[in-house]
Formats: C-alpha cells, sequence, structure tokens
C-alpha cells in the first residue's frame, strides 16, 4: 500500500475548488474535530494522504495556473473556507472542449461564464500521456452537466491510461454495462454515477419517501424544485443538456418509492438560475401523501446549502473507496461506494442498504456477503451487475 493517494482532475469548478481546498482544510485536524468528515480514517487513508498531481480546463483564467491559482479563479464562487492552499506546482492542462461548453453560455458575462482558453486542444494520446506521467492513479470527472462526449473522451484516457475512474456527473458511464464491462476488462475500478451531496435536495428526498413507505403512507405527487447561481446552473439553462440529470435525479427519487409513480406526477430537477445565489443552492420540495383512512396530508421543506463543498466530503471518501480497490487489486463497477455516493450507480439500493454493503466494502468483508449471492464471481460485486443489466 502506497500513503499518497495520486489524483487528476477534470474541470477545476467550484466542487474541484471544494475538494482541493478540504484537502488542506483537513490536514493539521484529528478525528475529533474533523467536522463534515464521514470517515476520517478510511481503510488506512485520511483526507490529507490524497494529492493532485494532474488538472485540465478549458478557461483561459485558469489553463496554465498553477491548481492552487485555478480553483479561486472565476467564474468559480464557492466559499472560500481554507484560503492557504499551497502552490501545488502542478499546472492546469488545456483539455478537449468538445460538448464542455454550451454555446448559450457567450450571452453571459466573463465573471459568470466560461472564457475559452487558445491554447491548442489535446489529443487523447496526449492526455493519456500526462496522466501516465504525473503516475495518476484515479480521474476525477467534474465536467459541466450536459459534457456526454467530454466525459466519454475522459473515460477512454482514463482506460488506456490505465487509471481508475470517478464519475461525479450525470453522464451515464458507470451505469452502462458496455463501459462497466470494458472497465472491468481492463482491471480497473469506476465509481459513478452522479455524486450526492453530503446533505443535498436528492438525498434528502430520498430519505423522505422512503420514510413515507416504510410507514404506509401512499406518495401521489411530488416535485423538488432547484435554484442556484453557480456555472452549473447557468449551464443548465440549456434545458437540451438536462436529459441525463433529470432521469439521474427522477431514478433516484423512484428507486425508493416502493410503488413507481407516474411521470405527470414527479417532477425533480434544476429549475433555474438566479445569479447573486452564487454557490448557494435552494431547494424547494413537497410531497402530497395519503395516510390513514384516505386522509390527505402533504411535507414542505426548504434547503439551503452551498452547493460544492456539500458534494466536496462525499468525493473525498469515493476516491479512497477507489484507492482500496486498487490496493486490493478490484475492478470494474465498484458497487457499494457506488450506490451510497452516487444518483445513478448500476443498481439502485436504499440508503440504509448502501450504507451497510459501503460500511462491510471498506472493511473488506464485502466479499464475504457477496459470496452469500446467487452465481458468485469475485471480482468486485460483477454478479449484482448481471443482475441489475437482465
Amino acid at each position: 500500500m502506497t500513503k499518497k493517494i495520486k489524483i487528476a482532475i477534470a474541470g477545476v469548478g467550484n466542487c474541484a475548488s471544494s475538494l482541493v481546498q478540504g484537502l488542506y482544510y483537513y490536514r493539521d485536524k484529528t478525528a475529533a474535530d474533523a467536522i463534515g468528515v464521514m470517515h476520517w480514517e478510511l481503510g488506512g487513508y485520511l483526507p490529507s494522504d490524497i494529492e493532485v498531481v494532474a488538472a485540465f480546463d478549458i478557461d483561459r483564467r485558469k489553463v496554465g495556473q498553477d491548481v492552487k491559482d485555478a480553483i479561486f479563479a472565476a467564474p468559480n464562487c464557492t466559499t472560500v473556507f481554507c484560503s492557504d492552499v499551497p502552490h501545488l506546482d502542478v499546472t492546469v492542462n488545456m483539455g478537449p472542449v468538445l460538448d464542455g461548453f454550451a454555446d448559450h453560455m457567450h450571452e453571459y458575462n466573463d465573471e459568470r461564464t466560461f472564457v475559452l482558453a487558445d491554447e491548442r486542444q489535446p489529443s487523447k494520446d496526449e492526455v493519456v500521456a500526462l496522466l501516465q506521467e504525473s503516475d495518476t492513479e484515479i480521474l476525477l470527472n467534474y465536467l459541466p452537466v450536459g459534457s456526454e462526449q467530454a466525459s466519454r473522451f475522459y473515460a477512454e484516457c482514463a482506460l488506456d491510461a490505465g487509471v481508475a475512474f470517478i464519475n461525479n456527473i450525470p453522464v451515464f458511464i458507470a451505469s452502462d454495462p458496455k463501459w462497466a464491462d470494458r472497465f472491468e476488462q481492463h482491471n480497473l475500478p469506476i465509481i459513478g454515477d452522479d455524486i450526492k451531496a453530503q446533505m443535498g435536495a436528492t438525498i434528502t428526498h430520498r430519505i423522505l419517501t422512503d420514510l413515507f413507505k416504510k410507514r404506509g403512507v401512499k406518495i401521489e405527487r411530488t416535485y423538488q424544485l432547484n435554484t442556484g447561481g453557480n456555472t452549473d446552473f447557468l449551464n443548465m439553462l440549456n434545458r437540451a443538456r438536462l436529459k441525463s440529470k433529470k432521469t439521474s435525479k427522477t431514478e433516484a427519487v423512484q428507486s425508493v418509492a416502493g410503488v413507481r409513480l407516474k411521470d405527470d406526477n414527479i417532477h425533480v430537477g434544476p429549475s433555474d438560475y438566479v445569479p447573486w445565489q452564487n454557490d448557494n443552492k435552494v431547494c424547494f420540495l413537497r410531497i402530497e401523501g395519503k395516510l390513514f383512512g384516505d386522509v390527505p396530508m402533504n411535507l414542505e421543506l426548504r434547503l439551503s446549502v452551498e452547493d460544492s463543498p456539500n458534494s466536496a466530503g462525499v468525493a473525498l471518501d469515493a476516491v479512497r473507496c477507489c484507492k482500496l480497490a486498487l490496493d486490493r487489486g478490484e475492478c470494474g463497477v465498484l458497487h457499494p461506494p457506488s450506490a451510497y455516493f452516487c444518483k445513478h450507480p448500476p443498481r439502485q439500493y436504499t440508503d440504509d442498504e448502501a450504507y451497510r454493503m459501503l460500511e462491510a466494502f471498506i472493511g473488506g468483508t464485502w466479499g464475504d456477503k457477496l459470496s452469500e449471492m446467487p452465481d458468485h464471481r469475485r471480482r468486485s460485486g460483477e454478479s449484482i451487475a448481471a443482475e441489475g443489466r437482465k
């Protein structure tokens, strides 16, 4: 086991900023004062054991800059909770644009949107070489929502470079059987798709939906409306980029509802861009149902969170779980981390089930649990993936 976990980041936006800040914010803390971290020590690894060794972006204010400076550059607008990130000696490289930039972004001022860099876009071979030269072990996908081509480009690079992949956005890679099989064949682990926040709209919606089911309340209608002012919400004004995002968030709720709601009775998804909110995300959630005797009831909730730090703690654990898999020689989709950390894993579980699976995975007993399942094959829950594809 090597002590450092070497990661590369595709997309140095607000989420990447929060993650990198967190690596240094918790550097001098102990388990007793590590507020907000789900697992202080995970498989022998601490947050400070994660090291950024490569990064890619397409904004001219970030490309060519040290990661330390790029994470605080516009249009990033997340909370700065650790301003003393050191110089990392890691330069942000130009990445391929592909569909990582939405045309409507040109309509907004420089502080709110991307400013495309003039640098030549790299080939796949060049990105692969950079990953290999930096000794990257895990590549994190933090591209904008709707970056289907660009996400698959980086997934291909991960396969060719021999590095693990964590897909934090709603492009279906880990949950696509063809991609899952390719990572298995390359003996590489993958976690995905679409990271859940630590305490965000979707996880809250799921928990409440599961509670209704367990308490015998029939859900008739529900919505989740979200507003925010960061670049991600601006990007999502292009509704054509939202198809996979809405599918990911909706299925995360439908999967725990017990009885599937008709499409007209459930609405889950980003709703609007409010510039002055910056990285603050506000969720308005409503569930209508019927109690004993068909008596109607409804629940309304308003949740306000800083969006990017809310996912960084989850990514912190995902990285360390991926490293555990590398240490153990496990490959393919890591089902327990994917089920607990992501909105659209290959197979959905309740959050209670996913939590127990995750703890077994971390403790090294997940394989024992798999052996109790039919058609067992020990490679990272392959039998579960096969069952989910039927």
